[in-house]
């Protein structure tokens, strides 16, 4: 399940700029959003990728794509305007709004069956799926909210809308891992250096 290639330094800081940028061109303009030329392989690959917007602490939106459809540039820069304004939790996001708003990419492993009892809180990502009903929590959410195993795999189905417990029985759960970075670690270390 690890990844095969970790996003660089580089290339976070980029996706981060890139995924920003799309955010501010389609509020400003509705414009399509650029293509980007020279890329390295990573993020001309096809992977699953999430981004988180912030404001003030708290959740201001968050879409992304749990399976590799686009290459990431792609997934990230869509995935970006899709938090900002096709999150249904939460309005559009407004112009003036942006500048205060933290972005924070997670680029996923392709996701795979995994045994309930095998799920590590802070490592797996999940996926719990049974019919037409399917809900995806991202690793750092059990760690962000201090959940056991059991309580991470509770709310995945309740993310899913099914009952809490379900995936002791009958729904398929999907593990993943994600490598997760955002504008605050590149502040961060900007500051200490």
């Amino acid at each position: 399940m690890k990844p095969t290639e970790v996003v660089s330094q580089t290339d976070q800081k980029l996706l981060l700029d890139l995924a920003r940028n799309a955010i501010k061109t389609t509020l400003e303009k509705g414009r399509r959003l650029p293509v980007v030329e020279s890329l390295s392989p990573i993020l001309r690959e096809k992977r699953g990728a999430f981004v988180t917007l912030w404001l003030e602490g708290e959740l201001r939106g968050c879409i992304g794509f749990p399976t590799p459809q686009k290459p990431l540039v792609e997934a990230v820069q869509e995935a970006a305007v899709g938090a900002a304004l096709q999150d249904n939790r939460f309005p559009m996001l407004r112009l003036e709004e942006l500048p205060k708003v933290w972005l924070e990419i997670s680029v996923l492993t392709e996701p795979k069956p995994l045994d309930p009892a095998k799920v590590k809180v802070g490592v797996h990502g999940l996926i719990a799926r049974q019919g037409p009903k399917s809900g995806l929590l991202l690793p750092q959410v059990a760690m962000d909210f201090g959940w056991s195993r059991e309580t991470f795999l509770d709310q995945t189905c309740a993310k899913a809308g099914l009952p809490k417990g379900s995936w002791r029985q009958k729904t398929e759960v999907l593990g993943f891992e994600a490598q997760v970075f955002g504008e605050i670690d590149f502040k961060n270390s900007a500051a200490k250096s």
